[in-house]
């Protein structure tokens, strides 16, 4: 006999989500946009009643927040485990609850599932907690299991490769399981742990848009699947099958979002609780500084003299922090030798790093150091020394000449704390770019674990080092590696077009304060391709901006642009790190355009690169967003002086300042001069 149906609400800025039960497993009644705050839950739960007519099935129970197989559901459970050899069958029952964590108990299994849901700035956090009073094997267990929008059309998530992040695929709601599934040990390039879920005629600017995150560094499955009866469910957890046996197990949390202003609104949700909730600042009175990093310079062939002319011509481009990349340590000339032997080499740095550090400091720059910790050469003091230390089996095929060390060990983490904090006790260091640049041999969480500690005890023993996560570029970047780490390295891609889309559709999760970008050579060491120093520098000045290059190369033109470029990024990097990115919808398709609004709404500031010719002749009016209609706003060109001859046109924003009403930015949208592609017209506006 079902007990009467109890209900919960859980509201966040711009959703809500209702839980109800009938003394089983809390269930999601309702996922959806802000509710009125005295709706009738029993009267929403009679109106979401469901009816099944014909067929095998009788009767359909609620889609719980853990789907059991016991209870002959046709779907895909949130809970594939097995003690002693034998699958798991449970029937939980709630026991407890708070209205925020919910404790289930199948008494018979002796097995306790926890839901936890947190309000998190305007997302909504969920986690679940699986424990067992013996020992089993755990192969599946999902989040908190949510609807899929019935009135959804498309599954937009994310695939990618080196140099190729973040690039948007859609698929069709259909019968049947759509999965992802990353194995590679790491949020991965290939499938980071992003999703949107919009409805119907959903575009960046309008429409409904449901959007989750797993906040998961290592492995992870999505499964979103359409049940034979119509009803859709959406899973998260773990890869399946990378835990060891045990008795407790949680998952990571599954961030939620929900927005009525289309893309933008699920996208600023998620930048915000990055930047305000996730990330933790080391200086936060202290500006975000300007890069230097000599990779792309010198490569492996350090030597002071070269390092320190490098160092004096980027202090005069504007930069304020000196990033010394890979080829200190071991002997260390090519990516073969010496990962694991973390002792600066003498062949090279006689005197230690001080003389360097000396010298940046003077020019008024801190010191980064580039580090790969949870990696190893064979040809190694440490791989000879502690071969038993290495992840995977001896004839495992490796990526770029390296190995992984087990941090599941902790006499292995131990030995990395030692050799690090050592590093940073002995020298003048305030930023550490952490590479991870090779997959994982196998799919293993207590990886992911591992690392966490070993980052967690640097992060409480030397609070004012800022960290960047980088693996291979943006290999991984999710809220659970930042939340021990403060920016990230979004691609190995210094090429401005191919980081133009990049960036815009990253934005779709990280702020702009997180993700690293810098102004590459002049011919790109990627791509081949050889961009003009102008879109270079605006596209890096999109984000947390760095210099990426041998200065010497720079002609006196190129320099000044830097600076010029630098100094504007400076100026406005106050309000610029607390923005909104929200990308516009632009009618011309070889236009990628956003805009950065500051968060009282007062100013904004527009990038419109070109990516290619268009096609039509006239250029098209590009919309703005998010901006009062009755307010008036000054709206400039800042990059005017880069004007080509060819456009002709008497276009008034050739001439100077205009003030439009926010009603005209948005609905009529501006029309911007024509211009070759690869380059970006930069728009600043403040209101009146």
């Amino acid at each position: 006999m079902s007990e009467a149906l109890q209900f919960w609400r859980i509201d966040a800025p711009g959703q809500t989500l209702v839980l109800s039960s009938d003394g089983g497993i809390p269930g999601a009644l309702y996922w959806g946009p802000a509710l009125h705050p005295q709706t009738d839950l029993a009267a929403l739960s009679h109106a979401c009643e469901q009816e099944v007519t014909g067929g095998m099935i009788d009767r359909l129970p609620p889609l719980s927040l853990c789907p059991e197989a016991s209870w002959s559901f046709e779907g895909q459970p949130g809970l594939v485990a097995y003690r002693d050899g034998k699958p798991l069958y449970p029937r939980f029952r709630l026991e407890v609850t708070d209205g925020e964590e919910f404790t289930c108990r199948d008494n018979d299994l002796g097995l306790s599932l926890t839901f936890l849901f947190e309000v998190v700035g305007q997302t909504i956090s969920a986690k679940a907690t699986l424990e067992s009073d013996a020992e089993i094997t755990l192969h599946h267990l999902a989040a908190p299991v949510l609807p899929g929008p019935q009135m959804g059309q498309e599954i937009v998530d994310f695939s990618g490769r080196w140099i190729g992040e973040f690039q948007v695929e859609r698929a069709p709601w259909r019968a049947g399981i759509h999965k992802r599934e990353a194995r590679t040990g790491r949020s991965g390039h290939e499938h980071p742990p992003l999703a949107y879920f919009p409805e119907a005629g959903a575009s960046n600017t309008q429409g409904t848009v449901f959007a989750m995150h797993y906040g998961w560094s290592g492995g992870h499955v999505m499964l979103a699947e359409e049940l034979p009866s119509g009803r859709r469910q959406i899973q998260w957890g773990h890869a399946c099958g990378t835990r060891t046996v045990g008795t407790r197990f949680d998952t990571a949390p599954l961030y939620l979002a929900v927005s009525q202003s289309g893309f933008n609104g699920c996208a600023t949700a998620f930048q915000r609780l990055l930047r305000d909730h996730v990330v933790t600042w080391p200086k936060p009175e202290t500006p975000r500084p300007v890069h230097y990093n000599c990779w792309e310079a010198v490569y492996f062939d350090h030597d002071m003299a070269v390092l320190s002319e490098i160092a004096e011509r980027a202090a005069a481009l504007g930069a304020e922090r000196f990033v010394l990349d890979d080829g200190w340590f071991g002997r260390r000339d090519d990516d073969t030798s010496s990962l694991g032997d973390w002792e600066i080499d003498r062949r090279k740095w006689p005197d230690g790093l001080t003389p360097l550090i000396n010298h940046v400091e003077r020019l008024g720059m801190t010191f980064g150091l580039w580090v790969e910790p949870e990696m190893v050469n064979l040809d190694s003091d440490l791989a000879r020394a502690h071969p038993d230390w290495i992840l995977g089996p001896q004839d495992q095929i490796e990526g770029r000449q390296q190995r992984v060390l087990d941090l599941s060990r902790p006499e292995v983490r131990d030995h990395l704390f030692r050799k690090l904090s050592a590093l940073l006790q002995e020298n003048r260091i305030d930023y550490l770019k952490w590479d991870h640049n090779r997959l994982l041999p196998i799919a293993d969480a207590a990886q992911t674990e591992g690392i966490y500690a070993l980052l967690g005890d640097l992060r409480r023993t030397f609070p004012n080092v800022e960290i960047e996560s980088c693996a291979s570029g943006g290999g991984r970047i999710d809220a659970g590696i930042l939340s021990l780490t403060q920016r990230v390295w979004l691609s190995d891609s210094n090429d401005a077009l191919e980081r133009l889309r990049i960036q815009h559709d990253a934005a779709l999760l990280l702020p702009m304060s997180v993700t690293g970008s810098h102004v590459g050579p002049r011919v790109c060491h990627t791509s081949g391709r050889t961009i003009d120093v102008r879109m270079r520098a605006w596209i890096a000045a999109q984000r947390h901006m760095g210099f990426e290059m041998d200065p010497c190369e720079l002609t006196d033109e190129e320099a000044e642009v830097l600076k010029r470029v630098a100094s504007w990024w400076k100026d406005n990097r106050h309000w610029r790190m607390q923005a909104d990115i929200l990308r516009l919808d632009s009618a011309d398709a070889s236009v990628i355009a956003e805009q950065q609004l500051a968060m009282d709404g007062n100013r904004f500031v527009v990038f419109a690169g070109k990516a290619r010719s268009a096609h039509q002749i006239m250029p098209r009016p590009l919309r703005l967003t998010g901006l009062d209609p009755q307010a008036l706003y000054r709206i400039d060109l800042v990059n005017r002086d880069e004007l080509h001859h060819l456009s002709r046109g008497n276009t008034a924003f050739k001439d100077g300042p205009l003030v439009l009403s926010g009603q005209i930015l948005m609905q009529q949208g501006l029309i911007l001069p024509w211009q070759f592609p690869e380059t970006v017209w930069v728009i600043e506006g403040e209101r009146q």
